[in-house]
């Protein structure tokens, strides 16, 4: 059986680093739980001496699909194995890759910010004692989306640590904006790197048993996101929307077809979002209405459904934020498969030596570098990555991609 780092594509250096520092907390809890037991300085375990290596916060920082939250997890099954290895077959790291270890919490953003409510309780319980008798494990995804408050809450946990706990961040870089200062130098970093379209590749054809043309091509269009290609691969919708968005730069004749352009991308983006969050969303209403009694009859019941109205706003409220991280997320990947185009019609008029992005509109992409010039290819390019910073700044989406269209329609 694959040990726990084998989903951790093209990242050898980070799974070294991994490795070690969980052999290095294993020696640790072997010191700790056997008085008169030392390590070997020069063992391979040991890393330098127990706990050489190791330490209680992390930051897994990379471009989107580099794996930050694979890493993550893998780390936290490997402080969990029984072999202190991350062997993948122990129960340690069975229930940790699986969710559902009693030490480990993940935290996944569904809204545009992590509440500093949800961040305190985290911390709570995370500083007691390890009910296995390893580590307390806390991993946040996107912790770049901690405000200010959330991040105050956690960087007090930070510093005043827990013998037996082990936060792990993940987020896009360890730029302020990211991650705090404060926070970024408390904790170790584990740079990721994108992997390369041939890795992703090799494994949709090993591990997913996808065809190599058909992985070749997905792990391309994907720009190195393995979880991108793997859907790319097998999901026809996934498809269809990436070719209505490649299809964008032919539609782009005036002002009324920019303006037309921007609206059928704005509406894919809700339409794809509203579905991915449809079914949860129904769920989470129906097990609220049953837990306050929905359904129920005498005096007791009514009237704790007149007492639900507030819990059911409150749920209204997240599943609204849920659904506005869904459209954005669902725009943004739009968004990059539409950079990756105007970055082929660069390279195209560029006469640069590299392969494709898009190879299905790789034609259109050099007829357009040849039209528009390296300038122009340039200042389209240009024109949708300040569409995605403007996005993630809070701008109103349908404005950003309003203006995104209109200039490169100009050009």
């Amino acid at each position: 059986m694959a040990d726990v780092f084998a989903d951790l594509v093209g990242q050898d250096e980070a799974v070294v680093t991994l490795r070690r520092a969980a052999a290095s907390a294993a020696a640790l809890l072997r010191v700790e739980s056997t008085p008169g037991v030392t390590v070997e300085p020069d063992g391979p375990e040991a890393a330098g001496g127990p706990g050489a290596g190791m330490t209680h916060a992390w930051i897994f920082t990379g471009p989107p699909g580099s794996g930050r939250s694979v890493a993550a997890r893998a780390f936290a099954a490997a402080l969990q194995c029984g072999h202190g290895t991350g062997c993948g077959a122990c129960p340690g790291c069975h229930t940790t890759m699986a969710g559902t270890h009693a030490d480990v919490r993940l935290v996944v953003p569904e809204g545009l910010s992590i509440p500093v409510k949800e961040m305190r309780a985290l911390v709570l319980r995370a500083a007691s004692t390890p009910s296995g008798g390893r580590w307390q494990v806390v991993i946040i995804e996107d912790a770049d989306r901690l405000g200010e408050r959330a991040g105050n809450a956690l960087l007090k946990a930070i510093e005043e640590p827990s013998p037996r706990t082990v936060f792990l961040l993940c987020a896009p870089s360890t730029h302020p904006d990211d991650i705090s200062v404060t926070i970024r130098s408390r904790c170790r970093i584990v740079p990721l790197r994108q992997p390369s379209a041939e890795a992703v590749a090799e494994v949709l054809v090993h591990r997913d048993g996808i065809a190599p043309d058909v992985a070749g091509w997905a792990a391309a269009a994907a720009q190195g996101h393995v979880g991108r290609a793997r859907r790319l691969a097998r999901d026809p919708e996934a498809r269809q929307r990436r070719d209505a968005v490649l299809a964008v730069p032919r539609r782009l004749t005036g002002v009324g077809a920019a303006f037309d352009a921007a609206a059928a991308l704005i509406e894919a983006a809700e339409a794809e979002a509203a579905a991915s969050v449809a079914e949860l969303d129904e769920a989470e209403r129906a097990a609220l209405q049953t837990a306050l009694g929905a359904g129920g009859t005498g005096r007791g019941a009514a009237a704790a459904m007149r007492g639900a109205a507030g819990q059911l706003k409150d749920l209204e409220k997240r599943q609204k934020s849920r659904a506005t991280r869904a459209q954005r997320d669902a725009l943004d990947r739009a968004l990059v498969d539409l950079a990756g185009f105007y970055r082929d019609a660069l390279t195209s008029a560029l006469r640069a030596p590299v392969a494709p992005v898009h190879t299905d509109t790789a034609a259109l992409a050099e007829a357009g570098g040849q039209r528009w010039s390296a300038e122009g290819a340039l200042r389209r390019l240009e024109a949708v990555l300040e569409c995605r910073v403007a996005i993630e700044a809070n701008v109103k989406p349908r404005i950003a991609v309003e203006a995104m269209m209109l200039a490169l329609w100009k050009g």
